[in-house]
């Protein structure tokens, strides 16, 4: 790693929350899980990369012409599919579209997706290697939390999504979309840090990035998330 490359990963970990490295000793400590991940499931083999493109280009259509949630549909500027590497082993799920995402049509581009890209930036990736989604297609308006209907409406789509993904991890950004992805109740505090399976793919929950503008102090928490994330592939964070 150059000197650029040094720099610009020790930007991301400072905006990810990692203000300390550890040395010496300490890294066979990190090294150790709090929990086992999850055993790899046999998954059967990806579709071909044309007819994976194919089926979300099928979905996304689907998705731009879905009347189901009338105040939605009425209010939204545009549908916000998902965006990254249709073959990326992670994928992102977050909550639903902000004014920003609704805007652009695109995932996670307002304030709580520029940190986002800085802690995926932090686990040695880019946004262009992971897959990025949300449980709704929808903004809501004023941003307001996704109602179960609304979640219900949608299932269908990111469960679709997923199914053509097939990545081998799911993280959870926040509470809706750890309950919505594993029919779970409790809040998300009581789901992260620890490991869970959807279908083939194992799942880990964390704090939505808008939860650490609001506070700065949870970035530690998501940082321990994310190493336990990056262990599942043999990465030391």
């Amino acid at each position: 790693m150059n000197p650029v490359q040094l720099r610009q990963h020790l930007e991301s970990l400072a905006a990810a929350g990692v203000l300390d490295l550890p040395r010496g000793p300490s890294v066979a400590a990190v090294s150790q899980s709090p929990q086992p991940a999850p055993p790899r499931v046999q998954t059967p083999p990806r579709v071909q990369t044309a007819d994976l493109l194919a089926g979300l280009d099928v979905l996304r259509s689907e998705v731009a012409a879905c009347q189901q949630c009338a105040e939605l549909a009425s209010s939204r500027k545009q549908t916000v599919f998902g965006a990254g590497s249709p073959t990326a082993k992670i994928c992102f799920l977050g909550e639903a579209p902000g004014a920003d995402e609704d805007a652009q049509g695109e995932p996670f581009v307002g304030k709580a997706g520029q940190l986002l890209t800085k802690i995926i930036e932090a686990c040695r990736l880019t946004r262009d290697e992971v897959y990025i989604l949300n449980v709704l297609k929808c903004r809501p308006p004023g941003n307001r939390r996704p109602l179960p209907d609304e979640v219900t409406n949608c299932r269908g789509f990111f469960e679709r999504q997923l199914s053509l993904l097939s990545p081998d991890v799911i993280c959870c950004l926040g509470a809706t979309a750890a309950q919505a992805l594993l029919g779970a109740t409790e809040p998300i505090g009581k789901l992260r840090g620890q490991w869970f399976r959807y279908r083939e793919a194992a799942v880990i929950c964390t704090y939505h990035p808008s939860y650490l503008l609001r506070n700065p102090a949870a970035k530690r928490d998501v940082w321990d998330d994310m190493k336990l994330m990056m262990r599942h592939f043999d990465v030391q964070l």
